[in-house]
């Protein structure tokens, strides 16, 4: 049997025999259409909203640790069930993946909502304001939405699929350096992963040494939200979670920008992976070096 699911009129789905015939499409299959633009606008909302928890210093300071140097707040959890239950609100057909949640029975060839409710909870815990919310969406694993707000800088970077990346509005593209030794660039340490510290190392001080300087933002959203917009023009670091990645890999995309796993590979949403970012002209260069 045939269904086609559309969303529109406030992003919820309509199903009808109706809207089945008049598609012109073989009963025989399955599509599934995502009013992104409608979508966007009330995602956007939700996630501003959250952000305002970021300023709950008293909810920072509730911390739980899952391993020696990763950690979850108050922030982390309240920020997560408040967008969960948003956006079952506007678009209850839509499978949810969070960060803070067990996400076993989540299938990814399916429409999914893919958060990190706060990116950079290090850097909350101790009040160095560079943290995120982070949210993208999937269909068929492909990123076709994402919004990641920066609630100290007060900005929020959108993109969907096609149709360009922005902040606050404003049209963002990648930075126009021609090469490596133009470049700043953003090196990730992943305290979480610190089996990778020898690489990640090795991968800074090679930049270091063919770049105008490296930086360490702490926050993998923002550092791609940051490559986006042309602040810095390239950003390496290992063992990143979906979540993590999902929304900035779109916005760098729709910006002009490549993106891969630090191999040169495709990046994809199954599970953790290296990251490369960069504009197109720095992009090339920079994998061969940290792959030397």
């Amino acid at each position: 049997m045939r269904f086609v699911l559309f969303f529109s009129e406030g992003g919820r789905a309509i199903m009808t025999t109706k809207t089945i015939r008049e598609s012109g499409i073989d009963e025989e299959e399955t599509v599934m259409a995502l009013d992104t633009e409608k979508l966007l606008e009330q995602a956007s909302q939700a996630v501003w909203e959250a952000g305002e928890l970021f300023a709950r210093r008293d909810m920072a300071g509730h911390i739980r640790q899952k391993g020696a140097t990763d950690f979850v707040t108050q922030v982390d959890l309240e920020v997560q069930t408040m967008l969960q239950k948003r956006l079952a609100e506007i678009a209850p057909e839509v499978q949810f993946m969070g960060e803070e949640k067990d996400n076993s029975q989540v299938d990814l060839s399916g429409a999914v909502w893919i958060l990190d409710p706060v990116d950079g909870t290090t850097n909350l815990i101790h009040g160095y304001c560079h943290s995120a919310v982070s949210l993208a969406l999937a269909e068929g694993g492909e990123v076709t939405m994402a919004l990641i707000h920066d609630p100290y800088a007060g900005e929020l970077f959108t993109a969907r699929k096609g149709h360009g990346a922005f902040c606050n509005g404003q049209p963002i593209h990648v930075s126009g350096a021609q090469h490596l030794s133009d470049s700043l660039v953003d090196v990730g340490t992943n305290p979480g992963e610190r089996h990778l510290a020898d690489r990640t190392f090795a991968w800074m001080r090679a930049i270091y040494d063919a770049s105008h300087d490296v930086r360490r933002i702490g926050a993998a959203s923002i550092c791609l939200c940051y490559v986006a917009a042309g602040r810095i023009d390239g950003y390496v670091e290992g063992g990143l979670k979906p979540w993590d990645f999902g929304a900035g890999m779109l916005l760098v995309r729709e910006a002009g920008g490549m993106i891969t796993t630090a191999e040169g590979t495709p990046l994809t949403l199954d599970g953790p992976s290296s990251v490369m970012a960069a504009n197109g002209h720095i992009g090339p260069e920079l994998l061969e070096l940290i792959n030397q």
